[in-house]
């Protein structure tokens, strides 16, 4: 990935990690901003360059990372990465289920976070398609009820809203729909959506699959339209 034209935020109140991360990113051309808090945050978001993507800490003085989290899902569809403490799982299952597209562990591994943004960018540029004016012309193909418009990446419910969709979800989506009939591990989905391995007690498939069936699905809890296939994975169709 060309990375001079992709530009991060990381918004984090440890001035040192801050610092760290920047100059990291930096180093392998992106584009990199600091905000120090919240404030800080939705302040550069609405700046004449606002970033590609967003590496959110979740504890942090004041207004904390899953209250800013919920307050850009309801104004923007960049990706978020939150940084959680390593013991804190049950931040990052709340965090996905927010819509963070992915989340990693404090102590950071830069290598492995510089890995996470390629691969949020990546469903970023895939769903970045701009809106078709014209429906008919656009690659629309059917998800249970709802239709997928795959040329603009935008997902619409039987009556015709739309239905948003983080780039991850949207990934997820056209993994289905490119492999429908088949079953998919866990594994797969992680590779073929977001370029990387399962791990052991990784939720975020799951977790990623629970939201979209509430967003597709009659009954979440009955679904029908990705099922589940016990001890392997999903099937679409």
């Amino acid at each position: 990935m060309h990375n001079t034209d992709k530009r991060i935020l990381i918004c984090d109140d440890e001035p040192h990690l801050r610092e760290m991360v920047v100059e990291y990113l930096s180093e392998r051309g992106f584009d990199m901003m600091q905000a120090a808090n919240v404030s800080d945050l939705f302040t550069q978001l609405t700046s004449n360059t606002p970033p590609d993507l967003v590496i959110l800490d979740i504890n942090m003085p004041g207004e904390d990372g899953l209250s800013a989290l919920r307050r850009l899902r309801t104004e923007t569809t960049v990706p978020v990465i939150m940084l959680t403490a390593a013991a804190e799982v049950i931040d990052r299952v709340v965090g996905l289920e927010m819509g963070a597209d992915d989340y990693l562990g404090k102590p950071v591994d830069l290598r492995e976070l510089e890995a996470r943004c390629k691969a949020a960018l990546r469903a970023r540029d895939i769903a970045g398609g701009a809106p078709s004016k014209d429906r008919s012309a656009s690659e629309m193909v059917p998800f249970g009820d709802c239709q997928i418009d795959l040329s603009a990446a935008r997902l619409f419910a039987p009556n015709g809203e739309e239905i948003a969709v983080t780039a991850m979800e949207f990934s997820l989506l056209r993994v289905f729909v490119d492999h429908k009939g088949r079953v998919l591990t866990r594994d797969q989905l992680l590779e073929l959506a977001h370029g990387r391995g399962w791990e052991p007690f990784d939720r975020s498939i799951d977790l990623r699959i629970s939201r979209l069936r509430r967003k597709i699905e009659h009954n979440p809890a009955k679904p029908e339209v990705i099922r589940t296939v016990r001890g392997i994975g999903y099937i679409f169709g």
